[in-house]
Formats: structure tokens, C-alpha cells, sequence
């Protein structure tokens, strides 16, 4: 039985897995998404932005940029460690 107190709280960012290329990465991801609805709204229903351009951004946006994005992490230099 031990009366003192270990302080083994972690700090909120201390841990942080989230760094300035991930949140770029998003921040791309999103641009991607909404300028692939914005083509998609604004294009004709035949047309080369509505059928082509807009679904390829979209993909881009929800299945590479945003999830890569959220799984990127910086490799651990000796210094680091």
C-alpha cells in the first residue's frame, strides 16, 4: 500500500500523433472534396467536370488525401527516441 501519488497523467498533447504535413494533408483532402461537389454542381449532367473530373476528386479526397492524412507519421530519428 502506497500513500504517495504517482503522476502518471498524460498531458492532452503531449502524445499528439498529429503534425503540421498531417493537418496540410488534410486540409487538402477537404479542398479536394469540395471543389469535387462544386464541379459536380455546377456541370451540365453530360458534361467532362460532372462525369469525369468531379468523381476522380472526390476518390481522391475520401479514399487517398484524408486517410493518408490520418495514418502519416514521421520517422523516428536516434534523437527522437
Amino acid at each position: 500500500m502506497e500513500d504517495k501519488k504517482t503522476n502518471n497523467s498524460i498531458h492532452l498533447f503531449e502524445g499528439w500523433a498529429f503534425g503540421k504535413i498531417n493537418y496540410i494533408l488534410f486540409t487538402v483532402g477537404v479542398t479536394a472534396l469540395l471543389s469535387g461537389y462544386a464541379f459536380m454542381a455546377t456541370g451540365t449532367v453530360n458534361s467532362f467536370q460532372s462525369l469525369t473530373l468531379a468523381p476522380i476528386l472526390l476518390f481522391l479526397g475520401y479514399v487517398v488525401i484524408i486517410p493518408l492524412a490520418l495514418v502519416y507519421r514521421k520517422k523516428a530519428t536516434q534523437k527522437d527516441k
